[in-house]
């Protein structure tokens, strides 16, 4: 696919300058094929996954075709509906920042778990809306938000929406507009629900389908590690530890599960922060504001929470627990390896049944998912010996050292001591405890009901980080030890070279 410049698309000079600032030179694809049709006013079916650049997509010709002067300037003319209340907050912000150099927008995000009153004052001279159903819902009833006036509504994520029960709000949205609007939908699946909401909402929409062949994870390694059951926890805290990730995604399958395995790492001095939808709002922004912005470099997520993250140098993602569906599989590991950058795909598999499982999975994606051993105690050490010796170097590269530190060193010198022997000293104070023996998580004996409580939640009770002894075995995979039994050898030939579909998902837990 050849790539096109925004320059080539019809946009006004406000956000050309916008999109200028915002860093981005080239439109996706689904940018570029959709713009020119939005812009035309036809309804639109747009097939697309996940970040690729669908807010762009919608948001600019949204946003073009806004009156900022006369008596529509302080209506809703532009109305967005978003599956979750972080995606909401997100396009909100992408809006925001689209309209930066155009007088007179005021974008408005509404959604639950935030105060009304605040919302309700905002919406009185709101003219883009974007919200989640239930929250637009709420405000039509209170009559705080009017939709008489409304041009465009888009439907972001339409799949997702049906999936989490939301038909009934989306239709009692739709059936309050003028029936002489822009109906936009955007969707990674087209089950027969969203093909009777088109059929009756929309008027002869184009569908623009992006070649699942585009959206590829070639620049994604991937591999897994079969491991006991028990000892899953101990596994991840082992790999965070050998491959000192700058930002990483961890999946798991349940919150309860979330919470177990955040308390479990806290505890024993690795940090997380977990998200989930059983958090309030306040929890949920202070998570994800520390994961974009580098504080939190661990996020444990259960699916429907991690929607609403969009971060483009995710460089590890951890599935804790094998994906609920092939399409789940699909989106984790897509949040690594973004714009060209490589990526990495770990999934944990407590024993042979999840391996089984697994490579189900990479045969319904076609590619190729390669076993691996846990690393040895030495092999955690060499690692995470480079990666100090890297940071040294960049310290040193920047000049960075305050002049304060300079002269302690000028001080010991004139004591006597060798360079080498200052140097090595200040390195053995900044990192022996990042070059200690890998014993992650040394945690207090617990009780045996305890042990077998923590068992019960999928977390390991025993400690994070230490020695794995390798199979024996020629294959390179793990046995579970539940049984001891060699796992049938894996073969090549269990998966297919490399991915030539990305699907959508749903979900339904989170």
């Amino acid at each position: 696919m050849n790539e096109t410049s925004f320059s080539d698309l019809t946009l006004t000079e406000p956000i050309r300058r916008a999109i200028a600032d915002m860093g981005f030179h080239n439109a996706t694809e689904i940018q570029f094929r959709s713009i020119p049709v939005l812009q035309s006013g036809r309804d639109v079916i747009g097939r697309s996954q996940t970040g690729t650049g669908k807010t762009l997509a919608f948001g600019i010709p949204a946003l073009e075709q806004i009156q900022t002067e006369g008596e529509l300037a302080d209506k809703v003319q532009v109305l967005i509906l978003c599956p979750t209340r972080e995606l909401a907050a997100q396009a909100c912000e992408e809006i925001r920042k689209l309209a930066k150099y155009m007088q007179g927008i005021r974008a408005v995000d509404i959604y639950g778990g935030a105060p009304m009153q605040p919302q309700i004052q905002k919406l009185k001279r709101a003219n883009i809306v974007i919200g989640t159903p239930g929250r637009v819902i709420d405000h039509m009833r209170r009559r705080t938000l009017k939709l008489d006036k409304v041009g465009m509504i888009v439907l972001d994520e339409a799949d997702e929406m049906l999936s989490m029960g939301f038909r009934g709000d989306i239709e009692t949205v739709l059936n309050a507009m003028p029936q002489r609007r822009q109906t936009v939908l955007f969707s990674a699946t087209m089950p027969d629900e969203i093909l009777a909401l088109t059929r009756k909402y929309q008027n002869d929409p184009l569908t623009v389908q992006i070649n699942p062949k585009a959206v590829t994870v070639k620049t994604i390694h991937q591999e897994f590690y079969e491991v006991a059951p028990s000892q899953k926890a101990e596994a991840l805290g082992t790999l965070l530890q050998y491959h000192a990730p700058a930002r990483a995604i961890v999946f798991c399958n349940t919150k309860r599960t979330v919470d177990a395995l955040c308390a479990e790492l806290n505890r024993c001095g690795v940090s997380v922060q977990g998200l989930h939808g059983d958090m309030d709002q306040n929890q949920r922004t202070k998570v994800m504001h520390g994961f974009k912005n580098g504080s939190t470099v661990v996020l444990i997520a259960t699916d429907v929470a991690a929607r609403g993250i969009d971060v483009s140098d995710i460089d590890f993602v951890f599935n804790y627990d094998i994906p609920q569906d092939t399409e789940y599989y699909v989106h984790r590991i897509g949040r690594t390896g973004r714009a060209g950058k490589s990526g990495t795909a770990i999934t944990l598999c407590g024993g042979r049944r999840q391996t089984i499982q697994l490579m189900n999975v990479a045969k319904s994606v076609k590619t190729y998912i390669k076993p691996m051993e846990m690393p040895a105690e030495e092999e955690i050490l060499k690692r995470q010996y480079a990666v100090n010796l890297e940071k040294m170097r960049r310290a040193i590269d920047k000049q960075s050292a305050p002049k304060l530190f300079e002269q302690m060193v000028h001080d010991l010198e004139q004591e006597g001591y060798s360079a080498g022997q200052i140097a090595a000293a200040a390195l053995f104070h900044q990192f022996s405890q990042a070059l200690k023996k890998p014993q992650l998580l040394e945690t207090e004996k617990k009780s045996s009901h305890s042990a077998r409580g923590e068992k019960k939640r999928g977390v390991s009770s025993t400690r994070i980080g230490k020695s794995h002894k390798k199979n024996s075995s020629q294959n390179g995979s793990h046995s579970s030890r539940r049984n001891n039994k060699p796992a049938r050898p894996v073969q090549q030939s269990d998966y297919l070279p490399e991915i030539s579909y990305v699907g959508g998902y749903n979900h339904s837990r989170g």
